[in-house]
């Protein structure tokens, strides 16, 4: 019997424990992670207007753990001794004849005042205090922005800004309140969502200016204040800041032997393979991938990942060379809270649809089918 452990439930973690049953019933599979529960983060930018609570983007995993036969190890990843056979953790040493990593990535808070602004994809706590705090404001003006990782421009989560940014625009109207506020989108980019393809920045942008979201682009961030956003070109006031920072790898990597991308990832080949490892595989946020340069952190590029970590630790098992590959594509829909505009890419071609209501409902759509699998007994 082999033995496979996976660090983290979140995107990737789940689709390799899927993965890993469904190929052989046999295996030995431990998961680490914090709790057993997984939180759906695309879900958080529906909060703040109240489409969604926050806790219902929280789902217990215990039944679906006990379906797939999974040991679950509550506690955090330390390190790594005898050559990546032995997991260290918090809560003991895991031995493992495969390990995937696929821990997520962690925000880069270095910026000067970054206590001030609240990073939205930190969980359900952080968009609650959003939902509470824009509720208690009689007006006033909230900033909106993001960054990437400066040693690792492709290590950022950018896209969501725009949704909680559009979606905020959205939330004010319907309250009638719009009048009293004033919106600010900022980031170092000169041309901001460039990942999505040049034709969504221009439609992005386009937007921002129909709805009257003042845009500060281009300039290296200062800093933070209280009431404040700063940039070496300027000031701005902000009573509420949403930042989202770049990305590095987990402090735990710190510890280990595994080889770091400039940024701090977890360096990965075209099957996510960590070099100078053997049957040591890395899927998702924690790893930095050969690929074109608007390569996504997101969950269905997660998805996409483990399942080729999968297949190729499955071939090492059975003494297969590895080499399976994985797509690289962009799937997503900026959504508003009542329409969002599709964007699809991959090397070949770049779609950009208009906002349509459509869209938010297949958005939703997909929010419940992906989470069924893990709600159901």
């Amino acid at each position: 019997m082999q033995r496979v452990t996976i660090v983290g439930a979140g995107f990737a973690g789940l689709t390799a424990v899927r993965a890993l049953r469904k190929a052989d019933p046999s295996l030995e599979i431990t998961l680490v992670s914090r709790k057993p529960e997984y939180v759906y983060y695309p879900g958080l930018i529906w909060v703040p207007s109240g489409l969604r609570t926050g806790d219902d983007l929280v789902i217990d995993l215990e039944r679906f753990f006990e379906r797939m036969r999974v040991k679950h190890v509550p506690g955090e990843a330390t390190g790594l001794s005898a050559d990546g056979r032995i997991l260290e953790t918090t809560y003991g040493p895991i031995e493992n004849d495969g390990l995937i990593i696929a821990s997520g990535g962690r925000f880069i808070k270095k910026l000067p005042g970054i206590e001030h602004a609240i990073v939205p994809c930190e969980g359900v706590a952080a968009v609650k205090a959003i939902r509470d705090r824009v509720k208690a404001m009689d007006g006033g003006s909230i900033a909106m922005g993001f960054a990437s990782n400066p040693k690792e421009q492709s290590s950022m989560r950018g896209g969501p800004i725009f949704e909680f940014l559009f979606g905020m625009d959205n939330q004010l109207r319907k309250e009638k309140r719009r009048d009293k506020f004033d919106l600010h989108f900022f980031t170092p980019a000169e041309r901001p969502g460039n990942r999505l393809g040049p034709k969504a920045v221009d439609g992005l942008l386009a937007e921002m200016k129909r709805c009257g979201i003042e845009t500060h682009l281009g300039s290296k961030m200062k800093g933070f204040s209280e009431t404040k956003v700063t940039t070496e070109s300027e000031e701005f006031d902000a009573d509420l800041i949403l930042f989202m920072p770049g990305v590095t790898g987990n402090a735990w990597f710190d510890n280990t032997g595994l080889p770091r991308s400039p940024g701090g990832l977890v360096q990965a080949d075209a099957q996510c393979r960590v070099p100078g490892f053997e049957r040591v595989y890395v899927a998702g946020d924690s790893g930095s991938f050969p690929g074109p340069d608007w390569m996504p952190k997101q969950g269905h590029m997660a998805d996409l990942q483990a399942r080729a970590a999968v297949k190729n630790l499955l071939a090492e098992f059975a003494g297969r060379e590895p080499k399976a590959g994985f797509r690289v594509e962009l799937i997503c829909i900026v959504d508003t809270n009542d329409s969002g505009m599709l964007v699809a890419r991959n090397e070949k071609f770049n779609l950009v649809l208009p906002s349509m209501k459509l869209f938010h409902w297949l958005k939703r759509f997909f929010e419940w089918m992906y989470l069924h699998r893990y709600r159901s007994a």
